[in-house]
Parts: C-alpha cells; sequence; structure tokens
C-alpha cells in the first residue's frame, strides 16, 4: 500500500496544475525538438547541484569562522574550510550557467541532498580532529538534524573549537528545517504538510504574502529568539561560550551540550526553569509567532494541544513522583517539566536519568519520544498537527461504524480536510511505525538488547537524542555501539527529519523515471 502511494504522489506532483512540470517549457526557449536544447527537467538536476554548491560555500565560510575564534583547532577548521569551499565553488561555476527551474519532483531531490551534502560536510572537522569517519558522519547527521544523540565522551575537555561546531550544525539544521517547511514540504505533499500552507501564509495576508518573505521573517524570530536565550544563559551564570552553545542547541531543539552531564552540570532553578521556556519557544509554530506579530495573539489548536498535554503530563508525573519517592514539590515539578518538555519537543537535554524514576515514568517517557512538537517549527518527531488529525479521524472512524449512512468531516483550524491530506496523513504515520519497527529489528543483528534497538530506533526517527537504557538512556550515549547499528541510525535520523515520505519517494523507481 506504501509503494503504491508514492507511485501515486509522483503522478500527482508530476501533473498537478500550477506545477512547474505541467508547464515543462522555459519561458523564452523553444521545446526540446532534437537539436539540443534542454528542457527544463534537464535543467532542474544543475540547479539542485547548484544549491548543493552553495550550501557548502556557506559551510566553508562558518568553518573558517571558527578557525578564526579558536587557535587550537585552527589548522582543523582552516583545511575543511578549505577544501568544502573548493568542492562547493567548483559545483556551483560548473551549474551556473545552466540551472534552471525547479519542478516539485526535483524539489524531493533538493530536499534529500542537502542534508546528505551536509552531513557530509559537517564531519569532516570532526574527522580531521579525532573521530573515525563512521562517528564523525554519525556525530555531524546527529546535529544537522537536531537529533543530539552523541558518540562524544570527555566534552568537559574537549576544545571549544569541536563544541561551537556541534553546537553550529544543531543550529543550521533547525533553521534548515524550518525553510524547508515553509518552502518545500507543504507542496510536496509530505504527510499532511499541505494544511501547514494554510497556517503560515493565508490568502490575503499581505505582511508575508511571499515564501521568500515569510521565511526572511522567520529567520529574524530565529536569530532573536538565540540572542535572547544567549543573553538569559549568560545572566544565570554560565560563561560566555556556555551561553551560545546552549542557546544554538536549545531554541533550535538539538540538545547537544558542552558537558558530558548534559544540562545537569547547571544545578540552577533558573537556568532549567529558563531553558524549559526556550525549548518550548523552539517548538512552537514559527507562523505563529509571525500571525501573532502583526495581529496580536492569535489561536492554533496545535500550540493549545501541545500545551495542555504538556501540562498534564507534568503533572501526572510530578504527582506519582511526589506519592512514591517524597520528594520536594518544587523540585519535583522542576525536573519533570524540564526532561518532559526536553523529551517532547525532542531537543534531548537531561538534568536527571529519568529512566530510574520507576516503571511508569519509564514507560511514559518512551511514549513521549514519539510525540514531536508542533509543525513548522525546530521540533522532530510526528508533530501535534498529525496526532490531532488522526485523534479525529480515529474518532470519526467509529462514528462511521454507528452510523454508516452519516457524514462526519475531519475538521482542522475551523476547515474541513480532504481526504488526501488524511490519507497522506495515516500513510506518514505507516511509514513511521515501519521505519521504527525495521530499524529495530536490524539494530537486533548488531547484538543490540530489545529495549536499546527500540528506543534507538525510535529516538533517531523522532530526532529526540537519548533513548531508554543503560547504553544509550539519559546517563548514557551512543559510542560503544556497532560502525554498522550507526549508520542504521543515521539513517534513521535523516529519514525521521525529512518527514519519512520525502526519503522513501526517491527510492520508487517511478521517481527516476521522470528524468530518464
Amino acid at each position: 500500500m506504501g509503494r503504491e502511494y508514492l507511485r501515486v504522489l509522483i503522478r500527482q506532483l508530476r501533473t498537478e496544475p500550477g506545477d512547474d512540470a505541467a508547464d515543462p517549457v522555459k519561458p523564452g526557449t523553444e521545446p526540446d525538438t532534437g537539436s539540443g536544447t534542454p528542457d527544463k527537467r534537464e535543467l532542474s538536476m544543475p540547479f539542485v547541484a547548484f544549491v548543493n554548491g552553495l550550501l557548502l560555500i556557506g559551510l566553508a565560510v562558518l568553518m573558517g569562522f571558527d578557525a578564526l575564534l579558536f587557535p587550537a583547532t585552527r589548522a582543523i577548521f582552516l583545511e575543511s574550510g578549505m577544501l568544502t569551499l573548493m568542492i562547493g565553488g567548483c559545483i556551483c561555476i560548473s551549474t551556473m550557467n545552466r540551472r534552471g527551474g525547479l519542478n516539485r519532483l526535483h524539489s524531493f531531490l533538493l530536499t534529500g541532498t542537502t542534508w546528505i551534502t551536509a552531513a557530509l560536510a559537517g564531519a569532516l572537522p570532526l574527522w580531521l580532529w579525532d573521530l573515525s569517519f563512521t562517528n564523525a558522519f554519525f556525530e555531524a547527521m546527529s546535529g544537522i538534524t537536531t537529533t543530539g544523540s552523541t558518540v562524544m565522551t570527555g566534552l568537559d575537555g574537549t576544545e571549544h573549537g569541536i563544541l561551537l561546531w556541534r553546537a553550529l550544525l544543531q543550529w543550521i539544521g533547525g533553521v534548515g528545517f524550518i525553510v524547508a517547511g515553509i518552502a518545500l514540504l507543504p507542496i510536496m505533499r509530505v504527510g499532511g504538510m499541505q494544511l501547514f500552507r494554510t497556517e503560515s501564509s493565508e490568502k490575503g495576508e499581505k505582511a508575508v504574502a511571499s515564501a521568500a518573505r515569510f521565511a526572511a521573517a522567520t529567520i529574524w524570530i530565529y536569530l532573536a529568539l538565540t540572542f535572547l536565550c544567549t543573553l538569559v544563559y549568560f545572566s544565570g551564570g554560565m560563561t560566555e561560550f556556555e551561553a551560545i552553545a546552549h542557546a544554538l542547541t536549545t531554541v533550535s531543539t538539538g540538545g547537544y551540550s558542552t558537558s558530558d552531564s548534559s544540562f545537569g552540570l547547571f544545578d540552577s532553578a533558573y537556568l532549567q526553569w529558563m531553558a524549559t521556556l526556550f525549548m518550548l519557544a523552539g517548538a512552537l509554530p514559527f507562523a505563529w509567532y509571525i500571525r501573532s506579530l502583526n495581529r496580536g495573539v492569535v489561536r492554533s489548536e496545535q500550540v493549545r494541544a501541545l500545551v495542555v498535554m504538556l501540562v498534564a503530563v507534568i503533572l501526572a508525573l510530578t504527582g506519582w513522583r511526589i506519592v512514591t519517592g517524597g520528594t520536594p514539590v518544587l523540585e519535583t515539578l522542576r525536573l519533570v517539566a524540564f526532561n518532559v518538555v526536553s523529551v517532547v519537543t525532542t531537543t534531548g537535554y537531561a538534568t536527571t536519568d529519568y529512566t530510574t524514576w520507576g516503571p511508569f515514568a519509564a514507560a511514559a517517557f518512551a511514549c513521549l519520544t514519539a510525540m514531536g512538537g508542533c509543525t513548522g517549527s525546530t521540533s522532530g518527531g510526528a508533530k501535534m498537527m498529525r496526532w490531532i488529525l488522526f485523534v479525529r479521524s480515529t474518532r470519526t472512524q467509529i462514528k462511521r461504524i454507528h452510523q454508516p449512512h452519516g457524514i462526519f468531516p475531519v475538521r482542522y483550524e475551523g476547515r474541513t480536510v480532504d481526504r488526501d491530506v488524511m490519507g497522506g496523513v495515516m500513510t506518514f504515520f505507516a511509514f513511521y511505525g515501519a521505519t521504527v519497527m525495521g530499524l529495530a529489528v536490524a539494530l537486533g543483528f548488531f547484538g543490540l538488547d530489545m529495549t536499546t534497538s527500540f528506543s534507538g530506533a525510535l529516538t533517531a526517527v523522532a530526532n529526540v537524542g537519548p533513548g531508554v537504557g543503560d547504553i544509550i538512556g539519559p546517563a548514557g550515549n551512543f559510542a560503544t555501539l556497532p560502525d554498522g547499528a550507526k549508520w542504521l541510525l543515521a539513517f534513521g535520523m535523516y529519514a525521521g527529519r525529512l518527514e519519512m515520505l520525502t526519503v522513501y519517494v526517491l527510492l520508487v523507481p517511478a521517481f527516476w523515471k521522470e528524468f530518464s
């Protein structure tokens, strides 16, 4: 069923009115008559390469910035930056005069390749520094997908240049996914993401009428949140470097820290409450921020659902901890709130090993791993919008059993949801579950126990970071896993971050036949 859905999706994107592919002749050019004049399908492939080249140039600039700041790792980042700049420059020069428009099918290829390109370039300084290529790629993919799983130990004594690079990868990955969510994922029909267009840019909303202006407004808000978070952390007692590094990974909901103790290094109620607030801020839709700034605070079903769910879970776990452990109320509330928000927003910070709180808490955190924040945020996971639609669709199906001839439309944000959108959502969950189960089984082939295999697969696909158990739980890391398991988990992070269907559609032969 999933394979057939992907084929139908490809046909819809290829023939949908308004798609670039519906008008394959670029204005001002003639159709291909065998004279060697390329059509738009041929021109789009160089465009994909050109964008990847620009991405490499941008990463090279950041490597140079890192080299200027930290002499201890200057040689590593200069070497990495020069190589990355040379490759990116050659790609751009060779494709800049051949690039054309971008149709919707090529959008899948563009989205899929940019994260691979960023992970490979991001791994280069880590590889030249000390890590094996497998570990470097795992760390970079975890960073660029804002997952936060790590294979590095001894972070407290690691050079600041390396720590900042990890933080920058997560910050870039966070803003990159928002822009992709605004510009590409909705038009690619990825698991109901069409609905994000109605949230991010309504008809007649002139303040953010174009996707470019909307993306620019989003980046400014992202920068403002990062700057504000840095000031708050610095005022709470962090050093300048710690404040910057943690602000980059908090707002991006990435979770990389500068210490093996993660955020538990900072035994400060103020810092932990502020981190909780900024993690939540990163998990809210940036479209909601923009609309609220333009109109005053506006209603959003997924924002309300996320907040209500968080409050309910935090109160339930706090009450359970107080009753079973006899711990102080305020301290328990703070620890529970921090760690619940960290997991749900897929940040992955930890202040304590919450898996030691008992079986109820461990089961609750395992379930929370799959939740995710809001659509159009830096958060990973399945997203609240999809969970809302899933629950409402299930409720509708139950009603139809009792009243077979009744009409029960599924509604979201006051609008009736089309059947193709609901089909996309249900297909997303099917692929989501199948990916987690497939990865868990594959990890078992490498000798990992069931808890490590399943929680590792789930935390990778959900882009959360820590798993459950003694090996990859909040108190551990992924360093001891076999190399094969790390490559599988890196794929899980990649597929989960790109909303599953974006990756799997590239594996369907029908997709590549369009370009043959």
